[in-house]
């Protein structure tokens, strides 16, 4: 099959640091365009926004949206129905209710839609989904600590509503756990911080429970300095299972099992190339689904300001 013609929207530091980089070490897709308000890209067409882009003419059969969420489905629902394949960064919409509309949109334009989470890309996470799939999960804790400062320099728009705040990379968490539990769970309580000047959270602490009594716990800061803290803590009955490094490590019973270099993002792409070519999408919004009801749960705590 000829290589997918691939369109970046959004050329922003995610893009740099992990899209550019996975498109290139991947076969069977490349990079012809850009559409970004503030950036440019040598080599590349480049135009200033999604529909400058779509206006231009120039053969494209998918378009990466890098952006972030807020305002994404304007994007995905004009690419989709322009009739181009569409893959999102996570998290794949600002809202439920959008990114179930675009899935619908997908079947109807009979194009692929990809709704990625890297983090289910880390090398651990597919070892530790089998081997709890024959084990007894006791219970499950997540420990999930960065510096906001280091990670989103600058980035208002993770502070402002359908940015998610501690939930941009709380998320990446559940991605992974959703993946590795042998059974479904549901939000029981959550405890949402929020900076006096901020309209999204910083911290959170949730409870979750599975239909047979799995207590699964999460704590989510973006306050911690120094080493950053990425740890799923599983205890069962034949011993404990810990995921580290945000899922590239595996420890199973104290001894390491995996410890592996970045692939995430190759990863994504060799899979957006497959669900392309077949003709597939890849839409679990579970992940989005445990945060949306994270808010609706959520008890909120007013935290002394945030300033960037």
């Amino acid at each position: 099959m000829s290589s997918i013609r691939l369109a970046i929207v959004g050329l922003g530091k995610i893009a740099r640091d992990q899209h550019l980089g996975a498109i290139e070490a991947t076969d069977g897709i490349d990079l012809v365009a850009v559409a970004s308000r503030n950036a440019k890209l040598e080599g590349v067409h480049c135009f200033s926004d999604i529909h400058e882009l779509l206006a231009s003419g120039i053969e494209i059969d998918a378009i990466s949206l890098c952006t972030p969420p807020q305002g994404r489905f304007e994007q995905a629902q004009a690419a989709l129905l322009a009739n181009k394949h569409v893959m999102l960064e996570k998290p794949p919409g600002a809202t439920i209710a959008e990114v179930f509309a675009l899935d619908q949109l997908a079947q109807k334009q009979g194009k692929s839609l990809f709704a990625t989470w890297h983090s289910r890309e880390a090398a651990a996470v597919e070892p530790a989904r089998k081997l709890l799939s024959e084990r007894k999960v006791r219970s499950v804790h997540v420990e999930w600590k960065e510096d906001v400062r280091h990670w989103h320099p600058g980035q208002a728009w993770i502070w402002e509503p359908g940015g998610l705040g501690v939930f941009d990379p709380g998320i990446n968490a559940l991605s992974i756990v959703t993946r590795i539990m042998p059974e479904s769970f549901h939000l029981t309580a959550s405890e949402l911080s929020f900076p006096a000047n901020r309209a999204a959270p910083i911290a959170a602490n949730l409870t979750f429970a599975s239909a047979s009594g799995i207590a699964v716990t999460a704590e989510f800061d973006w306050r911690q300095t120094g080493p950053q803290t990425w740890d799923i803590r599983v205890e069962t009955e034949e011993g404990p299972v810990v995921l580290t490094h945000g899922g590239s490590r595996l420890l199973v019973d104290g001894t390491a099992q995996i410890v592996e270099e970045d692939r995430e993002y190759r990863n994504l792409y060799r899979h957006f190339v497959s669900l392309v070519n077949a003709g597939r999408s890849d839409t679990d919004f579970s992940p989005l689904v445990h945060v949306a009801d994270a808010f609706m749960l959520g008890r909120r705590n007013v935290v002394e300001a945030f300033e960037d």
